[in-house]
């Protein structure tokens, strides 16, 4: 079994080739090519060029430094993914500053660390709630609209900024001086800020395009749409990549409106989070009833069959025709739901369940698994476009390392690795040790391709002094169309439970499909019959471990995680020790001497 794997970098970058130089140079190169399109009043794309993004960059610089940002000086950016959200994003850099995304999810307490940490004098925002919130903290920063208005009002101030003025604030810059901080959204303690260099983007896109592996997705006349919120690490790296690469973006500012999106702008590739994956597939499964859902069912499977063959050998004769009727019936109606050109998705941020990759693979899109973190300019990894094996996160994409510790942590390094922890000098030390950074994550190296096994500190151990590592589980409990979020259950105790939630967006139409009246998540948690049918997806995942390992018993909790009392993270990670202390009395009534209802089953 391997413990390393590298891939050389394909190119060297000019050493002042910085981000701001990036899109000066393509706005040079071609200034009526397109930089994106956006939705204007009647929902229509209309273009933007790169000519146009670059003078709104330059011009809101100039209102930037007018306001007293200085170079060097920390902005923050909190709002929805927009092209006013880019804007700021290369204004601040032009004006020689540095970028600090905040979620626009976060909340007051969450923001005034960020603020106080990175000593944010500005901070850009997108609604009037956002901008009251920050306004009305303690050391409230400057609020800035993060809106076309609020844009074409710091622009106006920097009207008598010169050029030359604008343009000295990158003069001296090069690829390792400071992009970017950006705060992990932590599933413990407090957020840590992450600091990106501009080389990290520009070096790391530009060995992506080259790599034969991974690059297929930018080659020739591309369109991708960007859905995650720009703070997620891995948008920003779609953002730049489309930007070096000529891709033009389309900007999807909501999860209620992606599917819509996906139809009008018909994108080419898309980076998701597995999660989104699911839901598409959840969601047309559960729209179908009766002979309609057999035949989707079929068709779902065939198209897995078919992803199957193609690590085993290819398709016979009898798995052609079947993939013929099944793409007539339901898969070409898929395809065109996702736009009709969606070659690519690049899903990143969790695991993807193979059932699921399996499908979107059948049905004609390659779905890259990537596997990154923020301190490495997200993916380090990824599958392959061809010669995928399911189920891994592949191997390193070009300029990136990786090797495994002795107890099986997944070490990292390359050209995407960030610099260290803003103002945590002994938590860099800790995480970096001769250019490698450890990034917590547990994984195995076999057939020149990496499978995350789970994190290094949610090892449960038992009891009985038995290891458990509950990624196993709760993946496969969260491929389930009802539930939202599983956190398994064990450590110091004599038996393995779970606490599951279940999803307030399927549940209606899975209970429907259950022959089941409608019921409120609270009133869903304590049914019999709900009980008795996640009981089964419990059994099912028992089925992936040993019976030591197996959960004997779980609880449905009343409601969902929720980031507002940070029991996940903005990236929707689940913070297992809030949901402990949250739900305590609920998990000591599973380990209670009298018990509860019965176990769940293994079959």
């Amino acid at each position: 079994m391997q413990s390393s794997m590298a891939s050389p970098a394909l190119t060297s970058v000019d050493d002042h080739l910085h981000l701001t130089a990036l899109l000066r140079a393509r706005a040079a190169a071609d200034a009526s090519a397109p930089f994106a399109e956006v939705k204007d009043g009647s929902g229509a794309w209309a273009p933007v060029s790169l000519g146009e993004f670059e003078q709104r960059v330059r011009a809101v610089a100039k209102g930037l430094i007018a306001s007293g940002v200085a170079a060097g000086d920390r902005v923050g950016v909190m709002g929805d993914t927009s092209l006013e959200w880019s804007v700021m994003d290369f204004a601040v850099l032009a004006a020689g500053g540095v970028t600090v995304p905040i979620y626009p999810s976060s909340s007051a307490h969450q923001c005034a660390w960020i603020i106080e940490d990175a000593g944010l004098a500005f901070v850009a925002a997108q609604s009037a709630e956002q901008q009251g919130m920050l306004s009305g903290l303690e050391h409230a920063p400057a609020v800035l609209a993060l809106t076309p208005e609020g844009l074409d009002e710091v622009a106006t101030t920097g009207t008598d900024v010169a050029d030359e003025v604008l343009d000295a604030r990158t003069a001296d810059v090069v690829l390792g001086d400071l992009a970017s901080i950006i705060y992990t959204s932590g599933t413990t303690g407090r957020p840590k800020g992450a600091m990106l260099t501009h080389g990290n983007l520009v070096s790391h896109v530009a060995n992506i395009e080259l790599d034969p592996d991974f690059g297929v997705f930018v080659q020739g006349q591309t369109r991708v749409l960007l859905f995650l919120p720009l703070a997620h690490v891995f948008a920003r790296l779609a953002m730049v990549l489309a930007l070096s690469s000529g891709a033009v973006i389309g900007y999807s500012p909501s999860h209620k409106t992606l599917a819509a999106d996906l139809a009008s702008f018909r994108p080419t590739w898309i980076p998701l989070v597995p999660r989104v994956l699911e839901t598409i597939y959840n969601r047309a499964d559960a729209a179908q009833t009766g002979i309609k859902k057999k035949i989707f069912r079929w068709s779902a499977w065939v198209a897995r069959k078919v992803s199957m063959a193609e690590e085993t050998g290819g398709h016979g004769i009898v798995l052609k025709a079947q993939y013929a009727i099944a793409d007539a019936l339901v898969l070409k109606k898929i395809r065109h739901l996702l736009g009709g050109q969606l070659g690519y998705v690049l899903a990143g941020g969790a695991k993807l369940t193979p059932q699921v990759g399996h499908f979107f693979r059948g049905l004609g899109v390659t779905v890259m698994q990537g596997y990154g973190l923020t301190e490495t300019t997200a993916a380090h990894m990824g599958t392959p476009a061809s010669g995928q094996i399911m189920g891994t996160v592949g191997h390193p994409i070009a300029g990136c390392e990786v090797k495994l510790a002795d107890d099986g942590e997944i070490l990292v390094r390359g050209v995407n690795v960030f610099a260290g922890y803003w103002n945590a000098p002994e938590a860099t030390a800790a995480a970096v040790q001769d250019g490698w950074f450890a990034t917590g994550d547990l994984g195995e190296i076999s057939d020149g391709a990496l499978t995350i096994t789970g994190r290094k500190k949610e090892i449960l151990v038992l009891s009985s002094g038995k290891n458990i590592q509950p990624a196993v589980l709760e993946d496969s409990i969260r491929s389930h169309p009802a539930i939202q979020d599983s956190v398994v259950i064990g450590d110091g105790r004599h038996f393995v439970s779970a606490v599951v939630t279940l999803d307030s967006a399927m549940l209606p139409g899975w209970l429907a499909a259950h022959h089941l009246p409608e019921m409120s998540l609270e009133q869903a948690s304590t049914h019999d019959r709900v009980r008795e049918l996640i009981g089964r997806a419990i059994a099912a995942a028992n089925e992936h471990v040993s019976r030591a390992e197996a959960i004997r018993e779980f609880r449905i909790l009343p409601r969902e995680f929720t980031e507002v009392r940070e029991e996940v993270t903005a990236s929707l990670k689940v913070r297992r020790a809030a949901v402990m202390e949250h739900f305590a009395d609920v998990i000591e009534s599973i380990y209670a001497p009298a018990g509860g209802a019965a176990p769940a089953a293994r079959s």
